[in-house]
């Protein structure tokens, strides 16, 4: 049956370097497109030997640059620290960056240590900073004494900003005449409840700091802080020629800094009111619940004024006056996504936790994986802002607590960074990488929410093999510019307007609050899944938005876009609202799923709602009609809940590959247009589609080989043989690339060749080799349930014979049926691959002759079973000066009592011809 066939797809994974016969159709690779990782330096304890050694290695196995980032360090080798941005420390980066360049790779550096930004230097004035609502009860008669003093006893800094009472009928007393006084006191004339408005210090401590960064985080909201934290760093880097190609900031996790002392000022200046006037709403006391969500919204859109315009706007000045990029996480912050990721050169989004994935033998343990699930639409406000501005890269910090320490396998890092590449994102650094001296004994350093992707790590001979397949991917996908039709409206209000606390931060952990229940994310969700290609876009991004013949374009170097849609809102800008008209009277076609009737925010709003009714009105359209459409100058404007009818009554279709299983993204160089498929379903698939981009020829790419062949076609048809957990590249050209035919599999034909016993070696790994086997039954090293081979961590390797008659014109697939968790395949001492992923095949055609062949199979696990035998032993390898060493859901870590993880090779191995 051909769905039983396709499974036996050719899956020649891990090849380092692509095929000679690739050369002319892969993009020339470059440092981006090669991943990167980020390389803590523990207590910066590093030395020129140990840095020069790891980057080689690093370069070795496929890794395009670094990441530093500083952070705490290992007991017991506290002579070796080295202060952060002190001299030697500055040496150092020069040793990596020149090494670095040495052997064609980067290197980005953390503009700080550990995380948020801030550090020893950073005083008082400067530091995260937080409002404090007091509130004080008066019976008339009471006094308020002067100077007032803050509830929290330990703020040090702090002062009154705005000083209201209130009579029981809301009525407002203004005593702002007291704020600066230091002696004194008001006597109530009759009951009032006080509001004092303080500014505080959130006292917040740079988390993971390494030696010398010490401190307390900065403001990252005043736009005096910002330049004071940026002037530091400019005065150490001042006459050094760095090398650095961008400075990064993590994610926004500045606890509890909601304010900055120049925040009324700016409120005031921006919205046209003083939020000091309504500290009853502000505080959450008021009764008009719709008056509170509207002052809130404001303080919210300010706050995101603050960050995007006080703190993201000079650092990428800073990093461009210093000849860097700058590279920010926006995810977490409180403030419009789509608008923060823009404020830098490289937005970069993040991965936390595993995603489920229907792939056959994917092994996904619920006892390894944290109880998160991860929202691949998540990603795109990062890619969505990429692609508004033409930027180029999109980052993303990958794999962070993908499962548990030491159990995840590079077959389960596959589907996650797909889901990545499926939304947008073309340039991925791996959370993470170690630093370690040599001498360090097993493990070695680690980072406690890592996935380890350290030298010490029995899969890292495998690596090439995941490190090749994104590396293949990242180069198309960093290829001329994404291909999407749809700009779908994120309605940020609707997030805003609420009578929660008004400090609102939108992170990955809680987009089931804020995203979920929208219109805006159902809609999306349901566009993804009829096929359509889309990007986000703000009420910021609308405004700077033009038309050119019909289409939409959001910046010079953007591919334009065919159609704006505006899922459901309730609080909508006037502004944005005109600007859509604009658009639409200029030739664009804007499609609304319902007519907003409201408006955002506070001031003179009862005014802009009537002005907002004024402009809908324009429309001419009937209330009462579901599906409507009217012209309006040039374009059109729709009103309708059926997207899809009217995206295809303006002839804009979605790809019917989805239908198949398929998952897609496309790229756009020139008249060309690459598509990435994937297939994450639970079927192979083996079906005829027809792609949107018609073209004259279609080309395979396949980017977990590196092979190039060309894909017949009829009738604009062509064909995807795709297994599950397999990914192709194909490329539309009306100019043929390749002349060899991709061979489809119709027939196998076992070919019943493994009959010899096996002989199992170890050749790397520890704590010791164990000694050699013959197997007359292929099995799992593990399952011989040996001392030595349980606690084994590295490489076994099984080596048989065969007899083969091998017939002209035939193909041959390896199946290595269930392996534990990866192998490099040699066939007549010559290197047919690694195989790291599902499908657990290999096409190995070149590589087989008549008569013997000697199969040589070297398999690595990982590293769960020796550090469950260090674990149950009690040797003390966890020895840090912070955190020391967690678990996956943040309890002490300890292995002993894990299940031995099968390790080896279990098979059924088989052989087949087609």
């Amino acid at each position: 049956m051909r769905n039983k066939n396709i499974l036996a797809l050719i899956c020649a994974l891990g090849l380092t370097t692509f095929t000679s016969s690739a050369q002319n159709l892969w993009p020339e690779v470059t440092k981006e497109m090669k991943p990167w990782t980020r390389w803590w330096w523990m207590g910066s304890a590093v030395d020129k030997q140990n840095l020069e050694r790891e980057l080689q290695l690093m370069n070795q196995v496929g890794f395009g640059g670094v990441e530093i980032t500083p952070i705490y360090g290992a007991k017991g080798f506290e002579k070796s620290y080295i202060n952060f941005l002190s001299d030697k420390w500055l040496y150092m980066l020069k040793v990596t960056t020149e090494q670095s360049e040495k052997l064609g790779m980067g290197v980005d550096m953390n503009l700080g240590t550990g995380w948020p930004f801030g550090g020893s230097f950073v005083t008082n004035e400067y530091a995260a900073t937080k409002f404090f609502l007091d509130e004080i009860d008066l019976q008339k008669g009471a006094k308020l004494t002067f100077p007032l003093k803050v509830s929290d006893k330990k703020q040090t800094y702090s002062k009154l900003q705005a000083l209201r009472a209130f009579k029981g009928n809301g009525e407002e007393i203004n005593l702002d005449q007291y704020l600066n006084s230091t002696s004194g006191e008001w006597i109530a004339s009759e009951n009032v409840k006080v509001i004092a408005l303080f500014t505080g210090r959130t006292r917040q401590q740079v988390k993971r700091a390494a030696p010398g960064g010490e401190g307390m985080t900065v403001d990252h909201l005043g736009n005096a802080s910002a330049k004071f934290y940026f002037d530091h760093f400019a005065h150490i880097f001042n006459g050094k020629h760095l090398n650095v190609r961008s400075f990064f900031n993590d994610s926004y996790e500045v606890y509890g800094a909601n304010w900055t002392d120049s925040f009324l000022s700016e409120f005031e200046r921006i919205k046209g009111y003083k939020l000091q006037d309504h500290l009853l709403d502000f505080s959450g006391k008021g009764t008009d619940l719709d008056r509170q969500a509207r002052i809130k919204t404001d303080y919210r859109e300010v706050i995101s004024y603050c960050l995007q315009n006080n703190f993201l706007v000079p650092f990428t000045k800073f990093t461009n006056d210093h000849n860097a990029l700058s590279r920010n996480q926006a995810h977490g912050s409180p403030g419009n996504l789509i608008d923060l990721y823009a404020s830098t050169d490289i937005a970069e989004c993040e991965t936390f936790g595993s995603s489920f994935f229907n792939i056959p033998g994917l092994r996904r343990d619920k006892e390894d994986v944290r109880n998160v699930d991860p929202d691949p639409m998540m990603f795109k406000f990062a890619t969505s802002a990429t692609h508004l501005s033409g930027k180029k890269y999109t980052t993303s910090e990958t794999f962070t607590w993908l499962t548990e320490h030491f159990k995840t396998a590079l077959s389960q890092a596959k589907p996650e960074v797909e889901q990545l590449f499926l939304a947008g994102v073309n340039h991925v650094f791996y959370h993470g990488t170690t630093y370690t001296p040599n001498d360090v004994s097993f493990p070695g350093w680690l980072f406690y929410a890592s996935t380890n992707f350290v030298t010490n790590n029995s899969f890292w001979d495998h690596l090439p093999g995941l490190n090749s397949y994104v590396t293949r991917v990242q180069s198309v996908m960093q290829s001329g510019v994404a291909d999407n039709e749809i700009l779908v409206y994120w309605p940020v209000y609707d997030v805003w307007q609420d009578t929660t606390s008004a400090f609102k931060t939108l992170s990955v952990h809680h987009v089931d609050e804020w995203l979920h229940p929208s219109s805006f994310y159902k809609q999306s969700v349901r566009l993804q899944r009829q096929g359509y290609s889309f990007d986000f876009i703000s009420d910021a991004f609308i405004a700077k938005t033009k038309v050119q013949n019909k289409q939409l374009v959001t910046s010079e170097k953007a591919n334009p876009y065919k159609v704006i849609y505006v899922p459901s809102t309730k609080y909508f800008s006037v502004q944005t609202f005109k600007n859509l008209l604009r658009l639409a009277s200029d030739g664009a076609t804007v499609i609304f799923e319902s007519l907003p009737n409201d408006v955002e925010g506070y001031q003179n709003h009862e005014a802009r709602r009537r002005e907002l009714a004024d402009q809908v009105a324009l429309l001419k359209l009937k209330s009462d009609v579901a599906h409507q459409y009217t012209k309006y100058g040039k374009g059109k404007i729709y009103v309708t809940t059926d997207v899809q009818t009217a995206l295809e009554t303006e002839q804009i279709f979605a790809e019917r590959l989805v239908r198949a299983g398929i998952n897609f993204t496309r790229r756009v160089v020139g008249t060309e247009v690459y598509y990435y498929l994937v297939n994450h379903s639970k079927r192979n698939v083996d079906q005829k589609v027809t792609l949107n981009n018609v073209r004259k020829y279609y080309s395979l790419l396949d980017p977990q080989t590196g092979k190039v062949y060309n894909l017949p076609q009829q009738e604009g048809h062509i064909r995807l043989q795709i297994p599950s957990g397999y990914a192709w590249i194909v490329l539309a050209s009306d100019e043929k690339k390749v002349e060899k035919d991709y061979n489809y599999i119709e027939i196998l034909e076992e070919v019943n060749s493994f009959s010899q016993p096996w002989k199992l070696t170890f050749i790397k790994g520890g704590p010791q080799l164990p000694k050699a086997e013959t197997l007359s039954k292929l099995s799992y090293w593990t399952a011989l349930n040996k001392a030595d081979m349980n606690k084994f961590s590295g490489i076994g390797v099984y080596e048989t014979s065969i007899d083969l008659t091998k017939k002209e014109g035939k193909s041959y697939l390896l199946k290595l049926g269930a392996v534990g968790e990866s192998a490099r395949v040699i066939i007549n001492g010559k290197d047919a691959g690694i195989v790291w992923s599902h499908p657990y095949h290999i096409e190995v055609s070149d590589f087989l002759q008549s008569g013997k062949n000697t199969v040589r199979i070297e398999v690595a696990n990982l590293m769960a079973n020796r550090m469950r035998d260090l674990d149950a032993r009690k040797v003390n390898w966890k020895n840090y000066h912070e955190i020391n060493f967690v678990n996956i859901n943040y309890k002490p870590f300890d292995a002993s009592q894990w299940k031995i993880m099968d390790s080896g090779l279990n098979g059924p191995i088989q052989l087949f011809s087609f």
